[in-house]
């Protein structure tokens, strides 16, 4: 007989995460293993990109006690050490994601940190000056490197984890000036070519909790501004549930 499976993910981004403890945060990270079975950090998980405070934020990891999956952000970029952060995080038992695929309890997780650049007919093309061209060219990679890692996934349930947004839903709400630093239509192609159940990105502080791509997959801008925003006396994260069923063989069981 199948057996029926579920998992909980809850996800957050934008922490930006100082060289001291920050108390909501270290709040929102206890209350999680009393919820869910897996937490997503959709990058800026620290203010600068130190290494205190990759460290700052390894120490506060350690009241989840669930498997963490993240991607870096932008600000993680800043200090010029994201290689240096992703390694601290790591040696705490983080699953750090940048083109890679990660099953966690039977989920496949895809990540990248993404790169703006703009949607739809107001994205940027690579056309004029070189560095217009390499502005553009660092969207195509991350695409390129998220559709890698979206192809590796076997799994039932998909998730994938970005920084930037794939889609303009979710930064509506943001000064349409800045659209263009938010995110790219770039990242919603291998979205459609390999589909996921759900996408979760940050970034766009004042954006909307919740969009879909073209293909329908719903996509949510899990920002920790964005969720206090919304409800100050929760915590800052987002919950999704799954559930599906596995073949018994698949189970161990006879």
């Amino acid at each position: 007989m199948p057996e029926t499976r579920h998992l909980r993910i809850a996800a957050m981004a934008d922490m930006h995460i100082g060289r001291s403890a920050s108390p909501g945060v270290a709040q929102a990270f206890a209350h999680v293993r009393e919820v869910a079975d897996v937490l997503v950090l959709c990058g800026d998980l620290t203010d600068r990109g130190t290494e205190d405070e990759a460290q700052q934020l390894a120490r506060d990891l350690k009241t989840v006690g669930v498997p963490v999956v993240a991607v870096l952000g932008n600000h993680d970029y800043e200090a010029g050490h994201p290689q240096e952060v992703s390694r601290i995080l790591t040696d705490a038992g983080v699953h750090m994601l940048d083109g890679e695929a990660i099953e966690v309890l039977g989920v496949g997780f895809a990540g990248v940190k993404g790169f703006g650049g703009g949607f739809g007919r107001g994205a940027l093309g690579p056309w004029g000056e070189p560095m217009i061209k390499a502005f553009v060219q660092e969207a195509v990679d991350e695409a390129l490197k998220l559709e890698t890692a979206l192809a590796r996934l076997r799994t039932p349930r998909k998730v994938a984890v970005l920084h930037y947004a794939p889609v303009r839903d979710t930064v509506e709400d943001e000064p349409p000036e800045i659209f263009p630093y938010l995110g790219s239509s770039r990242l919603e192609e291998p979205l459609n070519r390999y589909p996921v159940d759900v996408v979760f990105h940050g970034h766009a502080h004042g954006g909307r909790l919740e969009g879909r791509t073209s293909g329908g997959v719903p996509v949510y801008n899990v920002a920790a501004p964005l969720l206090q925003r919304r409800d100050a006396a929760a915590p800052a994260f987002h919950l999704v549930e799954f559930t599906w069923e596995t073949p018994a063989q698949e189970s161990g069981r006879p």
